[in-house]
């Protein structure tokens, strides 16, 4: 079975002409038609309009389930990273990664029911983006990875990790996991920001028990505009 997900930080809708569109990034998922979806820098005040309930407007319109992990309230509204899937959600949790001084952080867990008895555990990251902060986050997210590798259920993590040289978190997770590298898929070194990369924010890792077969960087012209991030595409066999 073939699984397409991708990570995607939103900048709350913010595009590149400072206007806030979520018709926009909308129109971005649609076109990508993943499975399974994860948002960083996500806006969800149930009710509010769609600029303010970014994740519920986004989960009534493409009719997918959802989960959100909130790391801070922001306008009132929850603020954090958000998993769209178009199957079941088994469970969900979030992890705290936050460091004293600095923006609070997280690590969305979520389990995705993708057939009967099968799981898939997402864990969708935000990182800071100070150098010894993320070394003090990699050190947690570690912990909370190895804390669920005893399950049958494999691992994806994947998300905006503020690292754009191979540092700390970069070496714990390739020794546990697998990496989607972008040099071998991509046939580039750089995808942010997305008019003119300079550096390499958003990360694939993988259990090896599936397989990555694909690697997509997602740069059609509504998402040049969407948001400062583009859309990072996956796709594996389960």
């Amino acid at each position: 079975m073939r699984l397409r997900l991708v990570t995607y930080n939103i900048h709350k809708c913010r595009g590149m002409d400072r206007l806030v569109r979520p018709e926009r990034i909308l129109a971005v998922l649609r076109a990508i038609g993943a499975d399974i979806i994860a948002l960083q820098e996500v806006l969800s005040l149930p009710g509010g309009s769609p600029e303010i309930d970014q994740a519920g407007y986004f989960a009534s319109q493409l009719g997918y389930q959802l989960a959100m992990g909130e790391n801070r309230r922001l306008r009132d509204a929850a603020y954090g990273n958000a998993v769209l899937s178009r199957f079941p959600l088994h469970s969900c949790s979030n992890y705290d990664l936050s460091v004293a001084g600095r923006e609070r952080r997280g690590s969305f867990r979520t389990e995705v029911l993708y057939s009967p008895g099968r799981r898939l555990q997402v864990f969708n990251v935000h990182l800071g983006t100070g150098f010894f902060e993320r070394r003090q986050q990699a050190q947690a997210l570690l912990q909370q990875l190895t804390e669920n590798c005893g399950t049958a259920s494999p691992r994806v993590v994947l998300g905006d990790f503020n690292e754009w040289t191979k540092g700390l978190t970069s070496r714990l997770l390739a020794a546990h996991l697998r990496t989607a590298d972008i040099r071998v898929h991509l046939n580039r070194r750089r995808t942010y920001p997305g008019l003119f990369p300079v550096l390499h924010l958003d990360h694939v890792y993988y259990d090896p028990v599936i397989e990555l077969e694909s690697l997509e960087l997602y740069r059609k012209a509504p998402a040049l505009m969407a948001s400062d991030h583009l859309p990072q595409i996956a796709e594996f066999r389960v």
